[in-house]
């Protein structure tokens, strides 16, 4: 079984910015494994399906980016799954916009939604996905995230989007070594 986590914030205001392109990447698994994401638990809009015998859970936690990890703490609480079977999806402002990096565990790297799935999980040992949304220009880090992306941009980052959700399909296929050395450039 296998929860996989895309963090961003709810709302139409946030739709389409640089901090919920784990919500993107969970839309795009949701079309590639035919799994609808419309229903509310665990704080989150939740989907759940099959993969190769695989149970699949989607979720799109809408607590806010801050106290992401309340709603995955409550979906790995309540199926007892092993951390290194939740995934989680998020934005990286120190990796150039479109970069994709794969990772086994780490650090939040200063990243507040993560900051919150570690602390509520009491773990940094799970695998993640991160995509760059490059560095603010300005140095204002709150409007950079909360922006939208530039026509240029975007085309790099919808490349990116479905490169990351073929990135979490290959680890729930071959697994997490596999799919870095795929993946990670």
């Amino acid at each position: 079984m296998y929860i996989i986590a895309g963090l961003g914030n709810p709302g139409k205001e946030y739709e389409g910015t640089r901090h919920n392109v784990g919500f993107m990447v969970i839309d795009a698994l949701s079309k590639k494994l035919g799994i609808e994401v419309s229903r509310l638990k665990f704080k989150s809009l939740m989907g759940e399906g099959h993969f190769k015998g695989e149970k699949v859970i989607l979720l799109k936690p809408q607590t806010f980016m801050n106290l992401s990890g309340e709603a995955l703490y409550d979906a790995v609480d309540f199926y007892k799954i092993p951390l290194e079977n939740v995934i989680v999806v998020y934005d990286d402002k120190d990796l150039e916009v479109g970069k994709i990096r794969i990772r086994r565990k780490g650090s939040s790297g200063g990243h507040n939604g993560m900051n919150s799935i570690i602390y509520l999980l009491n773990s940094e040992d799970f695998p993640r996905v991160r995509i760059g949304i490059g560095k603010p220009e300005d140095g204002d880090l709150v409007r950079h995230v909360l922006g939208r992306f530039s026509e240029e941009e975007k085309k790099v980052i919808d490349e990116a989007v479905e490169r990351a959700a073929e990135a979490v399909i290959d680890i729930m296929e071959n697994g997490i070594e596999h799919a870095m050395s795929r993946f990670n450039g």
